[in-house]
Formats: structure tokens, C-alpha cells, sequence
């Protein structure tokens, strides 16, 4: 795929044997190269050039909750836990949804990480074994129970997002839909969570026979991408179908419709000003599984 793919190069050292060192991390923590991400809750705060914004910890109290990120070019990089979570989806987030626009890739896969960890802490704070309030440990990459005993890590969700392509159909066509809550004229690829105890292959059949009543074959993966709102892991795929015709569940779509390859290169050539449909924002790994798509032709 020609474009990088965003929120996956943080260029971060995890520097993972250090997260079990307490002692360590707290000399890091004090030390006078420290770096703090400054955050809003869990939008980003920007400088002028719009890049991020990294603190001291002068400003924040000495209990806090602090994840270690890793090393920056050599420095302790860190972010503070927020008094709460937030599992709202991204266009939820004006202030963030800006920020993204306007960040580096570097940046934005930094920011997307650090988001996602501190952001399931704020979520986690009680065991879900006994209910007892949890405490930070291993540098912020785990939860212990003092109660039970019991530990606990940051999830990560698997998600399934799948362009579904026409084999019938001369030039190709894709089955894109569009969500209740898009932009008007926006469609993108179809997604869905993967239920236990399905593969991705399955979870791309079922998703999309629930959604539009086709039935998928061939599955192949393409790319995948971290997705921070609130911490996904989207796997791209493609498919093909023999049908065409479409039964679409309007609990879960506002609409689904085939578009021809020339519709797609239009969409995407001319963005938001496309007359075919607006296509998911370069951030968005839809918008990588699309541009794939168009350079498959021959």
C-alpha cells in the first residue's frame, strides 16, 4: 500500500524491560528530561507548529496516575491517566477530530497510543473479578486487584473492515454503506466487531451478510491499523461476491450501494467536493483500503 498508515509509526522505544523496574521508572519520572504529554482530558494539546505539546510534572500532583510510553529520543516519555474515560466513536471529538488533521504521522500514531492506554485506565479503575478499586502497575501496561490478586491489561478490540467487491460485474464495484451518524453523502467500507470464537475470515462473512445480505467469499487481509476511539484494532480485508442484489439492515446502515471503479477514483481524486460520494478521511483506514483498491486495476 502506497501511504503510510496512520496512528502506526509512534517511532517510540516501548523499552518494555524497564516497565517492571518501579524503582527505575520513578528515577526517570523525576529526572529532569522527563517528558509529560499534555493532554485536555484526552485531546491533545498542539503548539504552533502543530505538533504535540510535552510538560514537566510540575504541575501535577504527586499521586497521580502516570503511564510509562517509553522512550522519546532517549528521553521518559509519559502521559497522565484523565479523571475519566471517554468510549464515545471519533466524530464525537471536535477538538480531537481537529487535532488529527493537523498532526504528523509520527505524532498522531504517538498520540493515538498513549490515548488509547491512559483512556483504559481511566475506564478500569475497579476489578471486574471482585469490584474492588484497582491500582496502576508495570509502568501503566496492567491493573492489579490488591484484593483479589487478580491483574489485568489494556484490550485491544478486533475489528473487522472490509471493502466487498462485485465478481460479476464488468470493471469492478464496490459495496460501500453509510452509518447513521455520517457526514451526508459520506460512505465508506462496512465494519464489524469479531465475535468470540470467529476468525477474521468469518467475522468479514457474517458482518456483511447482516449488513447488506450478501454472501463473501475469498477473504484476503490487506492492512490493519490502530484506531485510538477508544482502542481498536482495524483489519482491512477484501472480499468478493456473486450477488448483487442487496437486503440491507437499516438498524445498523442509513444506506449501502454498489459504486463503479470510475465513482471510487472520483470520489477520491476530489474529496469532500466528489459528486459521486465523499470518501472516508485519509486518517481512516478505509480510506488506505480504498486508494489499494483502485491500484489493483490493470
Amino acid at each position: 500500500m502506497a501511504a503510510e498508515i496512520s496512528f502506526a509509526a509512534h517511532g517510540l522505544d516501548r523499552a518494555d524491560h524497564l516497565r517492571t523496574d518501579a524503582d527505575r521508572l520513578a528515577q526517570l519520572r523525576a529526572g529532569p528530561d522527563a517528558l509529560l504529554l499534555a493532554l485536555d482530558g484526552l485531546a491533545p494539546e498542539l503548539d504552533a507548529d502543530d505538533r504535540l505539546v510535552w510538560t514537566g510534572f510540575g504541575q501535577l500532583a504527586d499521586d497521580a496516575d502516570v503511564v510509562f510510553l517509553g522512550l522519546k529520543d532517549g528521553a521518559p516519555a509519559f502521559a497522565a491517566v484523565p479523571n475519566e474515560g471517554d468510549d464515545l466513536p471519533a466524530y464525537a471529538h471536535r477538538k480531537s477530530w481537529a487535532a488529527i488533521s493537523r498532526l504528523s504521522q509520527g505524532e498522531l500514531a504517538l498520540y493515538g497510543g498513549a490515548r488509547s492506554l491512559v483512556d483504559w485506565h481511566a475506564r478500569h479503575r475497579f476489578c471486574a473479578k471482585c469490584g474492588a478499586p484497582t491500582v496502576l502497575a508495570k509502568g501503566g501496561w496492567q491493573r492489579d486487584c490488591p484484593s483479589c490478586e487478580a491483574q489485568h491489561f489494556p484490550r485491544t478490540d478486533p475489528v473487522a473492515i472490509m471493502l466487498v467487491e462485485n465478481s460479476t460485474a464488468n470493471g469492478g464495484e464496490l459495496l460501500l454503506g453509510r452509518g447513521p451518524h455520517y457526514p451526508a453523502r459520506s460512505y465508506s467500507a462496512l465494519a464489524g466487531f469479531i465475535e468470540p470464537g470467529e476468525t477474521i475470515e468469518q467475522a468479514v462473512s457474517r458482518e456483511v451478510l447482516e449488513e447488506a445480505g450478501v454472501t463473501v467469499h475469498s477473504v484476503s487481509y490487506i492492512a490493519s491499523q490502530p484506531w485510538p476511539f477508544p482502542s481498536q484494532l482495524m483489519i482491512g480485508c477484501h472480499g468478493f461476491t456473486d450477488q448483487r442484489d442487496l437486503t440491507v439492515d437499516y438498524t445498523e446502515l442509513e444506506d449501502a450501494r454498489w459504486f463503479t471503479r470510475a465513482e471510487v477514483a472520483e470520489a477520491m481524486e476530489h474529496g469532500r467536493d466528489a459528486t459521486s460520494f465523499i470518501p472516508p478521511p485519509r486518517h481512516a483506514i478505509a480510506n488506505h483500503l480504498l486508494r489499494w483498491w483502485l491500484e489493483q486495476e490493470t
